[in-house]
């Protein structure tokens, strides 16, 4: 996996290539399983994770912290096109930090038979906080990802 991280104003923008087919990439933003395995802190219990992965469909997780507080992180999927680009809203609550609905864009790239380009954009955030944060957490999860597919 290689990563890159780029931020313009407030948008993060993670870049990371994966040795696995765009399907398969796409399939672990998609399968409510295989989300679950790799979209969480190491430290977080997945309580539930539920996804309607459709325009207009719904996605919410629930998360135990360490010191049993529960977080709650849900959205709506805007955009859902098989297996090149997911749009979608998120929002927080129980979380340390208090912001705004913010959107989320990931877009898969074919690089050959098995490998696949995932450009991330999280745009809406507002302070330097926030996108620290989501810098911080979105880097875990790509670290969580590589392996995800490499198990599954």
């Amino acid at each position: 996996m290689k990563l890159a991280v780029r931020s313009a104003g407030f948008e993060l923008v993670m870049q990371a290539e994966f040795a696995a087919p765009r399907e398969t990439v796409f399939a672990a933003w998609t399968d409510r399983r295989l989300l679950a395995r790799w979209w969480a802190a190491r430290t977080y219990t997945t309580l539930s994770c539920e996804l309607d992965v459709r325009p207009g469909g719904a996605w919410r997780r629930l998360l135990r912290r360490p010191n049993g507080t529960v977080l709650i992180e849900y959205g709506t999927y805007r955009e859902v096109v098989p297996p090149e680009r997911l749009v979608f809203t998120y929002n927080s609550e129980g979380s340390d930090l208090v912001e705004p609905e913010t959107v989320v864009t990931v877009l898969l790239t074919r690089l050959g038979d098995r490998r696949t380009r995932l450009t991330l954009r999280h745009a809406g955030i507002e302070t330097d906080a926030a996108h620290a944060i989501h810098e911080a957490g979105w880097s875990r999860c790509f670290d969580r990802f590589s392996t995800t597919l490499s198990e599954k």
